[in-house]
C-alpha cells in the first residue's frame, strides 16, 4: 500500500532515508552546503540514491497547488508514501495481532498538522493502528508525513467509509471503545486501558460525532484544572496514548 509523493524538510526526509528503499531521487536547494544536508548526502551517498541540486523556485513550484504553506528547507526527496487501508485491512490487523490491540480513532481531525502529530503520538506510543473517515477528515499527504516525522509512513492508517460501522466491528473482534468527551464522569485515569482498547478522538472544537459517541462503550476525560476547556487534539490524544503505556508497563512488571 504504496505510492510516491514528494516529502519535505530536513527531518521527515532523514526519516524516509532511515526506512531502506523508500526513497528514490532527492532534491537540494542550491547554495545549501551546511552540516544538515551534508549528512542527507552522505546517506544518500550510501544507499546510492541519486541527489541533485537545484534552484529554491524548483522546490517551491513542487508544491505550488498545495492549500497548506510549505516549508521545504531546502530539501525534498520522492519517496514511498503508505497509503490508508480499508476496513477489511484494518479487520485483518486486529485478528493477526499477537499483542494486546490499541488503536486511535480520529473523528474528522481536519488539519493536516494535527493529523500529523497524532501518527506521531501514536506511533511513539506503539499504537497499532489509526483510524480515520474518508470524508470530513485531512489525508495523507506531505505536510501531514513532515509533521509526522517518519510515522506516516511507518504507522498502518486505515480510512473508513462508515466510523461507526467499523467501530461496531472492532468491538466484535474484543476490543473496547473510548471516546473523548468534555461531559464524561469519569477521567482516562479512572478506566481500566490494558484491555483491547480503541481511543476515540473527536474533531478540532467539535467534537465527536452523535452517532460516533452514540458507539463508544465508555465516555473519558482528562482532567482541565486551568481556565481552558479542552486541549489541542494532539496533545490530548498523546496523554491518552501515555496512560495506556503507563497502566499496561504497569501491569506487566506486577
Amino acid at each position: 500500500m504504496a505510492d510516491l509523493d514528494w516529502v519535505y524538510g530536513i527531518h521527515a526526509v532523514e526519516n524516509a532515508l532511515g526506512q531502506d528503499g523508500k526513497v528514490k531521487e532527492v532534491r537540494l536547494q542550491e547554495g545549501r552546503d551546511d552540516k544538515k544536508m551534508q549528512r542527507i548526502i552522505k546517506l544518500c551517498q550510501a544507499q546510492k540514491i541519486r541527489v541533485s541540486q537545484v534552484p529554491r523556485r524548483d522546490l517551491d513550484q513542487l508544491f505550488s497547488k498545495s492549500k497548506e504553506r510549505v516549508v521545504h528547507q531546502g530539501v525534498v526527496a520522492l519517496a514511498e508514501v503508505t497509503k490508508t487501508g480499508d476496513e477489511k485491512d484494518l479487520e485483518r490487523l486486529v485478528k493477526n495481532l499477537d499483542a494486546v490491540p490499541l488503536i486511535v480513532i480520529l473523528d474528522g481531525v481536519t488539519d493536516p498538522h494535527n493529523l500529523g502529530a497524532c501518527l506521531r503520538s501514536a506511533d511513539a506510543a506503539g499504537a497499532h493502528a489509526v483510524v480515520i473517515p474518508k470524508d470530513k477528515s485531512a489525508t495523507i499527504n506531505a505536510t501531514v508525513s513532515k509533521v509526522a516525522c517518519g510515522a506516516a509512513e511507518s504507522m498502518p492508517v486505515f480510512s473508513v467509509t462508515n466510523l461507526a460501522r467499523t467501530m461496531k466491528k472492532l468491538q466484535d473482534l474484543g476490543v473496547w471503545i473510548f471516546g473523548t468527551a468534555g461531559e464524561a464522569t469519569q477521567t482516562v485515569y479512572e478506566q481500566d486501558l490494558t484491555i483491547p482498547t480503541a481511543i476515540v478522538m473527536g474533531a478540532e472544537g467539535d467534537g465527536m460525532r452523535r452517532l460516533t459517541r452514540e458507539q463508544c462503550d465508555y465516555l473519558i476525560k482528562l482532567p482541565m484544572a486551568g481556565v481552558v476547556t479542552s486541549l489541542n487534539v494532539s496533545v490530548a490524544t498523546g496523554v491518552c496514548l501515555y496512560e495506556v503505556v503507563r497502566q499496561r508497563a504497569a501491569k506487566a512488571g506486577s
